[in-house]
């Protein structure tokens, strides 16, 4: 698959956070209402053993930006912190979350940090702007790989491995009809990389 080549620009420049090629960063640095370290706790740990549910895997792929994401209380309980890695622009990363399952796991999880606003609110852009600290250096191990394409490199990778296991594959291969496209340096550039 042939990956896109350069970054993209952000739709808002004076968004804060570093880009390596399609991938950009997003770190969220909040204070935790005081007395509610251990129910967010619980909470991400409700999340987290509800993580492969139906609902998040539909919502995550309805989004198809995202790359990852960490959650961490630190600071004696006093302090969380999110971060994520997606494509594309800042503000349809935001706004992406709000219209799925995520929007609403981010208002339990950041009801618990001094200030939030909700995910509905027509400020909380702005009150992420004031909560994000950009990272000093980003890099991504496939910046030019958006999550889209990654997930469509696996499909197809699946379907090959599929085909490479078959015995007519291998039939085809010792066909003296074509040994000149299994000679070709591209095939067998393939062959190499399946085998690999």
């Amino acid at each position: 698959m042939a990956a896109t080549t350069g970054g993209t620009q952000q739709a808002h420049p004076e968004r804060p956070g570093a880009s390596d090629g399609v991938c950009s960063e997003f770190t969220v640095f909040t204070k935790i209402k005081p007395g509610h370290a251990q129910a967010l706790r619980d909470l991400l740990a409700e999340l987290s053993a509800t993580h492969d549910d139906e609902g998040f895997r539909v919502a995550m792929h309805q989004i198809g930006t995202l790359h990852d994401a960490r959650h961490v209380i630190f600071d004696d309980d006093t302090r969380f912190m999110f971060a994520s890695v997606f494509d594309g622009s800042w503000d349809t990363y935001i706004d992406d979350f709000g219209k799925t399952v995520v929007g609403q796991n981010f208002d339990r999880i950041f009801s618990h940090s001094e200030g939030w606003p909700g995910v509905s609110d027509p400020g909380v852009k702005d009150w992420f702007v004031e909560h994000q600290a950009p990272a000093e250096v980003f890099d991504s191990s496939y910046p030019d790989l958006t999550v889209q394409q990654i997930w469509k490199d696996q499909r197809v990778n699946e379907a090959f491995q599929d085909v490479l296991d078959t015995p007519e594959f291998r039939e085809a291969l010792e066909n003296p009809a074509n040994a000149k496209l299994v000679g070709t340096p591209a095939f067998q550039k393939l062959l190499e990389q399946a085998a690999a």
